[in-house]
């Protein structure tokens, strides 16, 4: 079951974190991973140890915000079957805490990012007889947090489109699905402990891994096998959904 054999995938920040994750499951199922990051060198290492796995793996380097940059990488692809907007920033602040700037750094990785993808994969995808995307959401599209009023922004956006595309596509088999994490354990979380929480790190981790109602933060694994299932023909009759893989945080929170 779930098996990607014949199928290529691409994962825009597939070299870290969930995208890693993904990158690496998708390549045991049997897929022709293309990882699109920054630069080709921060995917460079999940490739290689695709490869020494015995998979197949390729990295382009392409800015995600550049619609041009996007569409050539995918031209270079060709044949996309599967498509995983992972690429992604944070962002802390409230509306009065978030400078004109970071705004528009968030919307041009978070929603720009996506929407170049979608445009360059959904001609190929059509063209092919279908294909499979997921997008990577948040709870915060759903509920709303203290302190993150642009990347919340950026993931009611992703929510929407996912939506938009979903419904569009019915008639050209192209399926669209979107996964809302909560807080999940990856490099990224560890290294903003590090940095705003000097000393405490031990304590930080503890209280945000209890802000889950599970008592624990994700694992990007987990991230990874839900979008497995997604993206698989087993889930053939699922699109326009959304999935929280909260730990209980949008139901059972008090």
């Amino acid at each position: 079951m779930f098996s990607l054999t014949n199928k290529k995938a691409v994962i825009t920040g597939g070299g870290s974190g969930i995208g890693r994750a993904i990158s690496l499951l998708f390549a045991r199922q049997g897929a022709e991973v293309h990882i699109i990051e920054l630069t080709a060198e921060a995917g460079q290492q999940v490739a290689d140890e695709i490869r020494q796995a015995g998979g197949t793996a390729h990295v382009h380097a392409a800015d995600v915000s550049q619609q041009a940059q996007v569409v050539a990488a995918f031209q270079a692809i060709g044949q996309v079957d599967v498509l995983v907007n992972n690429a992604g920033i944070a962002h802390v602040g409230n509306v009065e805490t978030t400078p004109e700037a970071d705004f528009e750094r968030v919307y041009q990785v978070n929603v720009k990012g996506a929407y170049n993808c979608l445009f360059a994969a959904v001609p190929l995808m059509k063209a092919q007889g279908g294909g499979a995307i997921v997008n990577m959401a948040s709870i915060a599209a759903h509920v709303g947090l203290t302190d993150r009023f642009a990347y919340s922004m950026s993931k009611g956006a992703i929510f929407a489109m996912t939506l938009s595309v979903a419904r569009d596509y019915l008639g050209s088999n192209i399926r669209c699905n979107s996964i809302s994490p909560a807080r999940v354990h990856t490099p990224f979380v560890d290294g903003f402990i590090a940095k705003n929480y000097a000393g405490r790190e031990e304590d930080i981790f503890d209280k945000l891994s209890k802000s889950q109602p599970i008592g624990r933060m994700g694992q990007p694994d987990e991230v990874a096998a839900l979008a497995l299932y997604l993206c698989s023909d087993e889930a053939g009759f699922v699109t326009g959904c959304d999935y929280p893989l909260d730990g209980g945080f949008i139901k059972l929170n008090t």
